[in-house]
């Protein structure tokens, strides 16, 4: 099976404005055509001003969370229908922000993952380990355990997801993961897919934690790596832009 298509995603986080995505997204789309799949993941309340400003071109969209439920008494839940409606392509599950802020479990995680194929919406699914579970050597155990609550959930779905590593000691620090921390990372992730899956090959992973225009060429070369889930280099467009050249 071939690879396929390196895949770079900004996520906006808990930033944004009418007036500023609409700069943004008008700066990022003058900067293309990419030979890379791109994709933007905003705030809820934009998600009709993307479809509207990116429908008509090759840049795809997504939120940064959904629930797991599909209906009912749950105030301030968004569910994946709801996302399906707006032509969300993408939703982010298990960011090491919901994890730690949120308290979200692995098995949520997986459910919201469920829930998002379900309606037909790709789930970006992040795995990663902070700066003492790594120092104390327990990067491996973590991820694993991470991304094997979602393998066991979603059975033969598995192959359909995206997985974005995130190291949490290297999102918005300003660190980054060596290529070769990453690319080891990465591989052990493709491996516990390959035991799940003959499709491991076509999964992408994504690499996330402060990467830029100067280290995403050399984080993208790496064998294991399919591109990125970027956070603040994703709000200024000639960044984002030129990121996403660096996976083409």
């Amino acid at each position: 099976m071939s690879k396929p298509k390196k895949l770079v995603v900004g996520n906006w986080k808990l930033h944004g404005s009418k007036a500023a995505n609409a700069q943004l997204l008008s700066g990022v789309l003058a900067a293309g055509p990419y030979a890379a799949d791109v994709g933007v993941c905003a705030p809820f309340p934009y998600l009709a001003d993307l479809q509207a400003q990116l429908a008509s071109s090759a840049v795809t969209w997504g939120a940064q969370d959904v629930s797991a439920h599909e209906q009912g008494a749950y105030t301030g839940e968004v569910n994946a229908a709801m996302l399906a409606e707006f032509g969300c392509r993408w939703a982010i599950v298990g960011h090491s922000e919901r994890r730690a802020y949120h308290a979200e479990s692995d098995q949520l995680v997986a459910d919201k993952a469920k829930a998002a194929l379900a309606k037909g919406v790709t789930p970006i699914v992040c795995v990663g380990e902070t700066l003492e579970q790594r120092e104390a050597g327990h990067t491996e155990e973590v991820v694993k355990r991470q991304l094997s609550a979602v393998i066991h959930t979603l059975g033969a779905c598995i192959a359909e997801i995206v997985v974005a590593y995130e190291p949490v000691w290297a999102i918005g620090t300003g660190k980054t993961a060596t290529p070769e921390q990453a690319q080891a990372v990465h591989a052990l992730l493709r491996a516990q897919l390959a035991a799940a899956t003959p499709k491991a090959s076509t999964i992408r992973l994504l690499y996330g934690g402060s990467v830029k225009p100067d280290n995403a060429a050399t984080l993208f070369a790496q064998a294991d790596i399919d591109g990125g889930l970027i956070g603040g280099a994703s709000l200024k467009a000639a960044d984002f832009a030129a990121i996403c050249r660096a996976a083409g």
